[in-house]
């Protein structure tokens, strides 16, 4: 799949503080692709050199197979965690200058906002203030704003940040369908859960540097415990736990089931496999539960941060 962006060794620099250590990145077209670290990573940085906020002190950036060059601003569309509306104008006015701001004549402009604020049953805000509006409803009109114009590039950072469930899952699909439809996504968020739920490649970034990157799924494989957990319906829940801990790792589980079966967590070994746990315990019980327990992006993000400090 060719990429969309790529960022090449890129260095930035804000007086003796580096931000950005040698960060290379690349971004297929047509993907989700997770932005991930803690506060002060350089994340931030990152999206704003993109964005042509601020420069790199080396290194560069292709868009669609060009260096990155001001008639790109019309390609990507940015909704920043700080949101930037201006809260004494109408919702309206405001929408159609910000759009004739990329590019859109006025009449385009009208025509592909009122599909929006029909989609998002929002037509009623139009004479609006932003300032009459909830966070959440300011949040919506940001988000119209960002996509209106069908940029090649989206970035979003902290998207659902001051949305309820349902308007976060409204958001949520409207971004999976922007990527169906072609668009490339640059998701940064510290919401672990919307990682797993929409993201198809991550990277990882801790203390200015890259320390992780690839497809989730290839990831999720890397950082596999072989670890499983087990529950048992038996008559003697102690001898079977003692035999279980002479040929495989095992320690406590913290999930229930509706009966008193044995619950614990078991890790293969080198010696032995899925299959020769599953006919241990079907020999010795009832088996009600039988998952291998995935790593989660939370528990990666988790991991590989530990492990870079």
């Amino acid at each position: 799949m060719k990429n969309l962006l790529e960022v090449n060794n890129v260095v930035k620099n804000y007086g003796d503080f580096r931000a950005l250590n040698d960060v290379s990145l690349h971004i297929p077209k047509g993907c989700v692709f997770g932005l991930l670290g803690p506060n002060g990573a350089g994340k931030t940085s990152l999206i704003r050199i993109i964005n042509q906020i601020t420069m790199p002190d080396s290194g560069a950036i292709i868009l669609d197979g060009e260096e990155l060059a001001p008639h790109h601003t019309a390609q990507i569309g940015y909704l920043p965690e700080e949101r930037g509306l201006y809260k004494s104008m109408k919702v309206g006015e405001q929408a159609l200058y910000l759009a004739q701001l990329k590019g859109l004549s006025k009449s385009e402009a009208k025509k592909r906002l009122k599909y929006w604020f029909d989609k998002f049953d929002i037509s009623a805000w139009w004479n609006k203030k932003i300032e009459e509006l909830s966070k959440g409803m300011a949040q919506k009109v940001q988000f119209i704003v960002t996509v209106m114009h069908n940029p090649k590039l989206l970035i979003f950072d902290e998207p659902f940040s001051g949305f309820d469930p349902i308007n976060a899952q409204l958001i949520a699909k409207e971004i999976l369908q922007l990527r169906d439809e072609g668009a490339t996504i640059i998701f940064s968020t510290h919401r672990m859960e919307s990682v797993e739920e929409m993201c198809d490649e991550i990277a990882l970034i801790d203390k200015s540097n890259k320390i992780l990157d690839g497809k989730l799924d290839d990831i999720k494989r890397e950082f596999r415990t072989h670890t499983f957990q087990v529950g048992l319906n038996t008559a003697n829940p102690k001898e079977v736990e003692a035999m279980l801990k002479e040929n495989f790792e095992v320690s406590p589980a913290n999930f229930k089931l509706l009966n008193d079966s044995l619950t614990l967590n078991v890790k293969l070994t080198a010696a032995n496999s899925s299959n020769d746990l599953l006919s241990f315990l079907t020999s010795r019980g009832e088996v009600q539960h039988f998952v291998e327990l995935i790593p989660s992006a939370n528990d990666i993000f988790i991991q590989a941060i530990q492990k870079n400090s």
